[in-house]
C-alpha cells in the first residue's frame, strides 16, 4: 500500500532519555536505483548487497522487471540482476508507475530514450506535481518525444529515439539526476555524449558506470567540469556492495548533536565527497562527529560515525553546497533551530521543485512550532536559541519523507510535542526508521 493511498498515520516523538546504542541505516537510495538500472543493462548477474528496500526502489525494480530484466530477492536479503546488456530492453506492456520515486522515474527516463519504443509513466500525487521538463528537453535533443500534461508533469508518455544522438549538454542548474539521465541515454548513442557543469552534483551514476565497465571521464576547465562518455560500451555484471544512506544518516546524526547527553555510532554511511554537505556544516556549528573504520566498498568511501551531543551556533552555509546536501536542508534547519544565533542557508531553489515545496513547508513547520524564521526565494534563516522549540503543532508534511523525519526529530527537543500529520511517506526512503529510533531511546506516540 503506497503512502499516498493509504489512511494518515500521525506520530510525534517523545525522549524519556539520552539516546544511546548503534543503528545500521538503510542502503543509500541514489546507489540502490542505479545498481537495479545498470545492472539491468549489463551482460550476466550482478549481485547486490545492503540495497535499500524502501517503496522508491522496490517501484524501480519493477520499473526495470517491466523493461525486460529478470531481477529477484533471495532469503538472504541479496538481490540478484540478470542484465539484457545495451539495446536488449523491451516496450513494456503497462505504465510504469514510479510511486514517489523523483530519481528512479527521471533516470529511467533516460534509459528509455535511447530506444525506439513508446513508455509511459506516472506516479503518485506528489511525484506528478514534480515538474520534468529539465529532464525532457535534453532527452529531446538527443531524438526522443514527449506527450505530456501542462508544464512536462506526470502522467506522460516518452516515444524514445530510432538514432539516438550524442549531445555535449551543459546543465542550467546543478542536478544530478539530469546529469544521469543525459549520460544514460548517451549509453545507445554511437560517440562521445557530454555533460557540463559549473558547480559539481553527485558523482554516483559516473563511479557506478565505470564500476560496470563504461568509459566516463572527467575533465577540469577553467568554467566547466566536463563529463564525458564513450556511447554502445558492454557493461558487464559486477557484484555491489551498497553503503549506508548520508541523507538518512542525517537523522539520527542530528537528533543525537541535539538531544542533551546522548552517545551514538551509525555504522557504514557512505561518505561520497558530494554528499558530506550536512556532516561538513554540523562540525562548522560545532557538532562532535568523529569517523572511524574508514573503508571503501563498491567504488564508494565508508565509514562508521561517531556522534555526541554538542552544543551549536550558527553558522552561514554558502550556495555552493548545496549539491552535497540538498536533501539534508530540512534536518539541518531542525539543528539550526537549537544552535545559538541565527544560521542562513543560501542556493535552496531546487528545494521548490521537490517531493513537495521543500523549503516554504519547512518554514511554515518550523514557524508553527515557535522557531523564528525568514524564508526568502532562494535562502532561509533560523533564528536558534535554547528554549525557542515551543512546539505543539501538528505539522502537514506533504506527503515528503523528509519533512516527516525532520519535524518528528524536531519534537524530541520541543516543549510540547511536535506532531506530523502522516508517518507513512517514511516507508519510500526510510522503512525501519521509526524502529531504530526507538531501539536508540525515542518514543512514539
Amino acid at each position: 500500500m503506497s503512502s499516498s493511498s493509504a489512511a494518515q498515520q500521525p506520530g510525534s516523538f517523545v525522549l524519556a532519555q539520552p539516546l544511546n546504542g548503534e543503528c545500521a541505516i538503510p542502503g543509500d537510495k541514489s546507489i540502490s536505483h542505479r545498481s537495479l538500472m545498470l545492472g539491468a543493462l549489463a551482460i550476466g548477474e550482478t549481485i547486490v548487497s545492503g540495497m535499500l528496500e524502501g517503496e522508491d526502489v522496490i517501484g524501480t525494480a519493477n520499473a526495470m522487471r517491466a523493461l525486460g530484466a529478470e531481477i529477484e530477492r533471495d532469503d538472504k536479503g541479496l538481490w540478484h540482476v540478470w542484465g539484457r546488456g545495451i539495446g536488449g530492453l523491451i516496450e513494456p506492456e503497462q505504465v510504469l508507475d514510479m510511486g514517489n520515486a523523483g530519481t528512479g522515474v527521471r533516470l529511467i527516463m533516460g534509459i528509455c530514450a535511447g530506444y525506439p519504443m513508446t513508455v509511459f509513466f506516472t506516479g503518485d500525487g506528489s511525484l506528478r506535481k514534480r515538474p520534468m521538463g529539465r529532464i525532457a528537453k535534453p532527452l529531446e535533443n538527443m531524438g526522443a518525444r514527449f506527450i505530456s500534461r501542462d508544464g512536462y508533469r506526470l502522467p506522460m508518455g516518452m516515444v524514445g529515439a530510432k538514432k539516438p544522438m550524442p549531445q555535449t549538454y551543459e546543465l542550467p542548474v546543478p542536478s544530478a539526476q539530469v546529469k544521469s539521465a543525459v549520460l544514460f541515454a548517451g549509453l545507445m548513442a554511437p560517440g562521445t555524449t557530454t555533460v557540463l557543469e559549473t558547480e559539481h552534483s553527485r558523482d554516483h551514476s559516473e563511479r557506478m558506470l565505470r564500476f560496470f565497465g563504461a568509459d566516463v571521464q572527467a575533465e577540469q576547465d577553467n568554467k566547466h567540469l566536463h563529463v564525458r562518455l564513450q556511447g554502445q560500451p558492454t557493461l558487464k555484471a559486477a557484484n555491489i556492495v551498497v553503503p549506508g544512506d548520508p541523507s538518512s544518516a542525517a537523522f539520527p546524526v542530528v537528533a543525537a548533536t541535539i538531544c542533551p547527553g546522548s552517545d551514538v555510532l551509525v555504522k557504514g554511511v557512505g561518505l561520497n565527497p558530494l554528499r558530506t554537505g550536512l556532516f561538513d556544516t554540523l562540525i562548522e556549528m560545532g557538532a562532535d562527529l568523529t569517523f572511524v573504520n574508514e573503508r571503501e566498498e563498491g567504488g564508494e568511501p565508508v565509514a562508521d560515525v561517531r556522534v555526541r551531543h554538542a552544543e551549536l551556533r550558527g553558522v552561514e552555509v554558502p550556495p555552493g553546497r548545496a549539491p552535497s546536501m540538498i536533501d539534508e536542508y530540512p534536518i539541518l534547519s531542525v539543528a539550526a533551530s537549537v544552535a545559538q544565533g541565527k544560521t542562513t542557508m543560501h542556493g535552496l531553489a531546487e528545494l521548490r521543485v521537490k517531493e513537495s515545496d521543500r523549503l516554504a513547508a519547512m518554514a511554515r513547520g518550523l514557524a508553527a512550532s515557535g522557531v523564528k524564521v525568514e524564508e526568502g526565494e532562494e535562502h532561509l534563516v533560523v533564528h536558534g536559541g535554547e528554549g525557542s522549540v515551543t512546539g505543539g503543532a501538528t505539522v502537514q508534511t506533504e506527503l515528503d519523507h523528509r519533512l516527516a523525519m525532520s519535524f518528528l526529530i524536531l519534537g524530541l527537543v520541543a516543549k510540547a510535542p511536535v506532531t506530523i500529520d502522516d508517518v507513512a511517506p517514511i516507508r519510500t526512503s526510510f522503512p525501519n526508521f521509526l524502529d531504530l529510533m526507538a531501539n536508540l531511546g525515542a518514543t512514539l506516540r
